[in-house]
């Protein structure tokens, strides 16, 4: 007859096997829950795309996450429910009825260190690598509890429907784009990324947002030549000029009939030039044989088809017209660059440095022209642009009319201080942070 001391013996080892068992098991749904939630799909997906069959399942089952979810919490509350009455058995027949708040205490701190903290610390320390390895496992178990998972998610939605809430994981796509600007702000913030790449990064994301209008060169800063003028004075016009390509116009500046590039016209000129054999030919030209027809956009265009209309037309220039035909500006390519790696200069450009430096009491000089998108990207600086794309159209409609020169404004956090007016435009302004303004 079997001792019955050895068989409650065998009983109890087999019964702390099992629990032990049982810890591991919760210590794997634990890590894994972590490392499939943390793994990020962009490098599960390079992983995949270099022939790791691991990550290729993990991208699968990470597909549904409220099944994933509900499949890894099923089967994690089963086991350590399961461990602790288990426990709860072994202390209640070792010591009698404390054993209960003996074995509540000890399975807590088993739980919480052995099958929570350290497994979760070890998986968000590699969540990919994790992630790769515990994916098929994790698939076979959500293929088996699915029934399982299905009724509870049909009870769950039943329940929250009552209370007028409803699910639909479907609906909630995360935005490739808030992903990638959000961490380029982390790795900003955490010094990891550099103020320069972050700009440009954000400035490529951020082209599909943002309209021709926002960043077109305004007509009446557009330099244009007359068709009616004296071929050597279009010949010493274009000469002068900065710019490569000009419009022309006949009879008034909306009536663009061409667009004249430098290098065209010095061709011709020289043509007639040659062909005559008297330099006195330079003055006897047609600038309206040389002119390219000109090519209007709406000023509603997104600056990314904008740019790939340009790169599909092999051409850099624009007119901006608006819903009326009538001529609003122009762009050029050079300017939608411009939005992504910031202000590109040459030797022939005429415009005033515009990079802001403080002055001793904190204040910045501004050009009223300046857009507040470059002056946001320059100094790291917050202003609204939905209701103005300039400095000066801020102050403007803050105001509700075109202030005079020396009035001062407060607002968004900042103090604006027009410097110089011209007519009915605001040419110059001082501007600084409030919270620089409270401690002087």
């Amino acid at each position: 007859m079997d001792d019955p001391s050895n068989t409650f013996d065998a009983a109890l080892w087999l019964t702390a096997a099992a629990i032990l068992v049982l810890l591991m098991m919760s210590a794997f749904f634990s890590g894994s829950e972590t490392a499939l939630t943390a793994a990020s799909k962009a490098k599960l997906r390079s992983r995949a795309d270099r022939g790791d069959a691991g990550a290729k399942a993990a991208l699968h089952i990470t597909g549904d996450s409220e099944r994933l979810i509900g499949a890894i919490l099923l089967g994690n509350n089963v086991v350590n429910i399961l461990s602790a009455s288990l426990a709860t058995a072994i202390f209640t027949r070792l010591i009698g009825g404390s054993g209960v708040a003996i074995a509540t205490l000890v399975m807590t701190v088993l739980v919480l260190i052995f099958s929570e903290v350290m497994p979760k610390t070890y998986a968000i320390s590699s969540p990919e690598s994790v992630a790769s390895r515990v994916a098929r496992p994790i698939r076979f178990l959500t293929i088996v509890l699915s029934p399982i998972v299905s009724i509870v998610r049909l009870i769950v939605r039943a329940i929250l429907s009552i209370f007028g809430l409803k699910t639909d994981p479907g609906s909630h796509m995360f935005s490739i784009e808030e992903e990638i600007e959000g961490a380029l702000s982390i790795g900003h913030a955490a010094g990891a990324v550099n103020k320069e790449d972050r700009d440009r990064l954000l400035g490529a994301l951020d082209l599909g947002n943002r309209t021709v209008e926002e960043i077109m060169r305004h007509r009446s800063e557009i330099q244009m030549i007359d068709a009616e003028l004296p071929p050597e004075k279009i010949l010493e016009t274009v000469l002068a000029s900065p710019h490569t390509r000009l419009p022309v116009y006949r009879a008034e500046r909306e009536n663009i009939v061409g667009v004249i590039h430098a290098k065209d016209l010095l061709r011709a000129v020289n043509r007639a030039v040659r062909d005559a054999g008297d330099p006195a030919a330079a003055r006897r030209f047609d600038v309206l044989a040389v002119v390219m027809p000109p090519y209007f956009v709406p000023e509603t265009s997104a600056l990314d088809e904008q740019m790939r209309e340009f790169l599909k037309r092999r051409t850099h220039f624009a007119l901006v017209v608006d819903e009326y035909g009538s001529l609003r500006g122009l762009i050029t390519l050079e300017d939608i660059i411009e939005e992504i790696v910031g202000e590109i200069a040459d030797e022939h450009d005429t415009e005033a440095d515009q990079t802001l430096k403080p002055n001793a009491q904190g204040d910045y000089l501004v050009e009223g022209g300046m857009t507040i998108r470059d002056l946001n990207r320059q100094l790291d600086w917050n202003l609204p642009d939905d209701e103005a794309n300039t400095v000066a159209g801020l102050v403007i409609h803050m105001a509700q009319s075109i202030p005079e020169q020396g009035q001062v404004f407060s607002f968004h956090g900042y103090r604006f201080e027009v410097v110089t007016r011209r007519e009915n435009r605001i040419t110059r302004l001082r501007i600084r942070p409030l919270a620089r303004v409270a401690q002087t």
